[in-house]
């Protein structure tokens, strides 16, 4: 019986091979797209800012003020693109949006700073894009106090040079753990991992469902020998397989393309993909319980997708979020495997410290394949 079974099984795993891998376009799909979205948002998804547009309005036109538009200048993260001689300009450079940064110079800023007195730096940030105008200021501010450290200290060594010695200071030595360069990239990489294995896996289990249903071959499936139960299990398990070659492909190319390390263990990362597999065919297959034709199944897809993207954490923390929607969180298996990926590549965790997304995103995977099967057996009754 059991033989009889498995040979069955594997008709059934061979048909869907062959099914996917017959079309030139889908063995394109496989491979193609998730290699050039991973370098696409590998380099588009970041937090950092770099040449931003920059005009200047210096009135002072004195040394000092010189000194602080060079800082500007020599900033990788400001292009002073205009030097302009009217406020005004300024103000209009920024509502055509050809200008990010405004600085204006204050004529006696020289004089102000010789006296011993504090002189006032004029920032006028466009905070269309708040993301970008808060880092901006933050740069900003680190200038113009960097600035500010340097004159005094060169104003105090030109009256009393022995003072130098005696006056006390606070030096900052940041050690950023496990992200020493604060790159952003490194933040974002592995959720691209498994942002890209979540669309996949979703759209792939719940088309291949449907396609069968909409082109009539479901029905010639059930009247042969083969048990539901059967059918459910060749239709996902080569979808399992796709998947998990496909989180080796991206992982790759995230690893190697983009410089991530990977610090944790391959057992623990692997246990925690196999788990967010079994989540995803869960999803696809509930998704095409519900949809009697492509368009139905994409659009179900899409209204899955993107809530599951943005509540998981992916690009915005979810302390952040509201209360009510934290809690939404806990349903999403993305939010779990989001902190398995970054825990695995850039903390080097093991099970001891991930056990609790584990038996979360097992939970859920359990829970969403038993209603994706009952459905499913309904949907064929």
């Amino acid at each position: 019986m059991e033989i009889r079974m498995l040979g069955r099984l594997k008709q059934m795993i061979v048909k869907e091979f062959i099914q996917v891998f017959r079309d030139k376009r889908t063995r394109f799909i496989l491979i193609g797209p998730p290699i050039i979205q991973m370098l696409v948002f590998g380099y588009a998804a970041t937090y950092e800012i770099h040449h931003v547009p920059t005009a200047v309005v210096d009135l002072d036109h004195s040394q000092e003020s010189r000194d602080l538009v060079s800082r500007f200048t020599s900033s990788p993260y400001f292009d002073v693109q205009r030097q302009l001689t009217d406020s005004r300009e300024l103000g209009d450079l920024i509502e055509q949006g050809k200008a990010t940064v405004g600085l204006e110079i204050h004529a006696g800023f020289a004089q102000q700073l010789r006296k011993g007195e504090t002189a006032p730096l004029q920032v006028i940030v466009d905070a269309t894009n708040s993301n970008t105008a808060l880092i901006a200021s933050g740069y900003i501010s680190q200038i113009a106090l960097g600035f500010a450290r340097d004159y005094q200290q060169d104003r105090i060594y030109r009256i009393a040079p022995q003072l130098m010695e005696m006056m006390p200071s606070v030096t900052l030595e940041p050690r950023p753990w496990y992200n020493p360069g604060l790159s952003s990239r490194w933040f974002f990489v592995p959720g691209v991992i498994g942002s890209l294995t979540l669309v996949l896996v979703i759209t792939l289990t719940a088309f291949a469902v449907v396609r069968e249903r909409e082109i009539g071959t479901l029905e010639q499936i059930m009247v042969t020998p083969i048990r539901p139960a059967e059918f459910i299990l060749g239709k996902t398990l080569p979808f399992f397989l796709i998947g998990l070659f496909d989180v080796s492909l991206i992982a790759a190319v995230g690893s190697l393309w983009f410089k991530v390390p990977f610090r944790g263990q391959v057992p623990v990362l692997l246990t925690g993909v196999v788990l967010f597999l079994v989540c995803m065919l869960g999803v696809g297959l509930l998704i095409s319980t519900v949809s009697s034709t492509q368009q139905q199944a994409m659009v179900t897809s899409f209204f899955y997708i993107m809530p599951a993207i943005t509540f998981s954490g992916f690009g915005f923390p979810i302390s952040t979020m509201p209360k009510w929607m934290q809690y939404i969180t806990y349903a999403l298996p993305l939010r779990y495997f989001l902190v398995v990926l970054r825990g695995t590549y850039l903390k080097g965790v093991g099970m001891d410290i991930l056990w609790p997304e584990m038996a979360a995103m097992a939970g859920i995977g359990f829970a969403l394949l038993t209603m994706a099967i009952l459905r499913f057996h309904k949907a064929l009754d």
